[in-house]
């Protein structure tokens, strides 16, 4: 096992979209090491796979690392003006940038004959790669001999051939010693001489991966166990380059609840989608370090200072984590019912800003009536379930047949004649919760009623539903002169 002494990490994602909720995981595991060990963390962006390439994709990573409090000491970042740039001493930090410092390695590689050029197109590949499976063997690229040389890639490029650098293998077995999955060897009759830099110029992962965690001092790679099955050219070229070792811990699989690879059939997967959907980044934060790791004990709900404190690889499980969303929904319902009220308006309006919703998202004092009114919702989105069409216009929702039939056609109509007898006193009532309240119980106690049977008509009356908040703060958010225009809209049916 390594030691936690001066860990620096990194996270190193590929641009294509916003962050995956695996590279989120992967993210905060390598924020917590370096932070608890003293280190640095380090945001990197390897955007050498040109085909997948999105550039707004930097700025939508930056916003969703932000979003869950991890934070990096050097690395890409986006200004106020939206440009990506590069802020630390060992930059550039997007590896587009560093093209140079990759030709020169893989000159040296090539000058030292641990490297050589290939020339085969896709065609000849896949035929190999065809004989192969009819003989039943495992496809291993077939080193040329002799090695091509120089002239030989000149004249193969002006045959107008794919020419890539292949790294030459030294023909031994590999032993990787992982803190999470422990020794892992890679046979030598299992590797064959992979590609270092691709037809068009650019490095591959391994290559650009390799230099750049020397150059910027990484000691301490935290990685998905997909990445394990790799680890062993990563080796083998710091030897070969003459490079540190770091240490390296991957992190188990995560599935879905069916244990499969989690992916969008799921539902989404992206951290932004959760946070659009209103959830909460503590929550977020606590979900996910939960997902192959455990703090040892009964405990499951901390903060991200706590996880630091806490964090340790050899809590680290090796079998697939599951991603169960109803544990997510009930961590973020319990976390909204015990959260200050300044910190749920600080989400609700981080929710508003992200989604087109009725409810002003300016007006402090109304959100905090809102929010309020919404005592026990699971997500931000169940309060513009339920409370959005107070904010929208009058005539605009729709009535629920079934909420009509129950609530104001039953009993030959009992609940139109509750909004007839109601709408003139709602008409000159003082419009304070203590007044709507007392015109409503004295409503009840006169009529002999239930206040579900006052109350529900008001509300399907007012909204089109049987849901709302409580029937007092429903009508406070309403206004008079709104619910009186909705209760007439609502009589006008009948």
């Amino acid at each position: 096992m390594s030691t936690e002494s001066q860990r620096t990490t990194r996270f190193a994602p590929s641009p294509t979209g916003h962050l995956h909720v695996g590279g989120a995981r992967t993210a905060l595991f390598s924020y917590v090491m370096a932070r608890k060990a003293g280190g640095a963390f380090i945001l990197r962006i390897e955007d050498t796979d040109r085909a997948r390439h999105q550039e707004d994709a930097i700025a939508k990573i930056v916003s969703d690392l932000r979003w869950l409090g991890v934070e990096w000491d050097e690395g890409v970042d986006v200004n106020d003006a939206g440009d990506v740039i590069s802020r630390g001493p060992n930059g550039p930090y997007r590896q587009s940038e560093r093209l140079e410092v990759y030709e020169k390695h893989i000159a040296d590689l090539l000058a030292a004959g641990r490297a050589y050029y290939a020339f085969e197109t896709a065609g000849e590949l896949d035929a190999l790669r065809e004989a192969a499976s009819a003989a039943k063997e495992n496809f291993r690229y077939l080193r040329p001999d002799p090695l091509p040389t120089e002239a030989d890639a000149e004249k193969a490029r002006a045959e107008g051939r794919p020419v890539v650098v292949r790294f030459l293998c030294p023909g031994r077995d590999v032993t990787i010693r992982d803190d999470a999955f422990g020794e892992v060897t890679m046979p030598a009759a299992q590797q064959d001489d992979f590609i270092i830099r691709k037809a068009d110029g650019w490095p591959t992962y391994h290559l650009a991966n390799v230099v750049d965690d020397a150059a910027m001092g990484v000691n301490y790679i935290m990685r998905g166990q997909e990445f394990l099955g790799q680890t062993w050219r990563h080796v083998l070229l710091r030897e070969a380059l003459g490079l540190p070792e770091p240490g390296y811990c991957h992190l188990p699989l995560i599935m879905d609840m069916q244990g499969r690879k989690l992916s969008k059939r799921d539902g989404d997967v992206e951290v932004h989608s959760f946070r659009a959907a209103g959830y909460l980044p503590e929550v977020m934060v606590n979900f996910l370090a939960l997902l192959g790791w455990n703090p040892g004990d009964q405990r499951e709900r901390f903060s991200l200072q706590e996880l630091i404190e806490l964090f340790g690889v050899e809590r680290l499980g090796k079998s697939n984590a599951k991603f169960d969303r109803e544990k997510l929904l009930a961590f973020n319902t319990d976390a909204a019912a015990e959260a200050s009220e300044d910190r749920l308006l600080a989400g609700f309006k981080d929710y508003l800003s992200l989604n087109e919703t009725p409810i002003p998202s300016d007006d402090d004092d109304l959100l905090r009536t809102v929010l309020r009114a919404s005592a026990g919702f699971r997500t931000f989105a169940d309060i513009v379930a339920k409370c959005g069409v107070l904010f929208g216009p009058d005539n605009a929702y729709e009535f629920d047949p079934k909420a009509v039939k129950k609530v104001l056609e039953k009993n030959e109509g009992a609940g139109y004649e509750v909004l007839r007898e109601l709408k003139a006193t709602l008409g000159v009532c003082e419009w304070t919760e203590a007044a709507l309240h007392k015109l409503l119980e004295d409503y009840c106690t006169a009529r002999e009623l239930g206040m579900g049977k006052v109350a529900q008509p008001i509300r399907v009356a007012v909204t089109g539903t049987s849901v709302s908040p409580g029937i007092t703060d429903t009508l406070r958010m309403l206004g008079r002169e709104r619910t009186l225009a909705r209760i007439d809209r609502c009589l006008a049916r009948k």
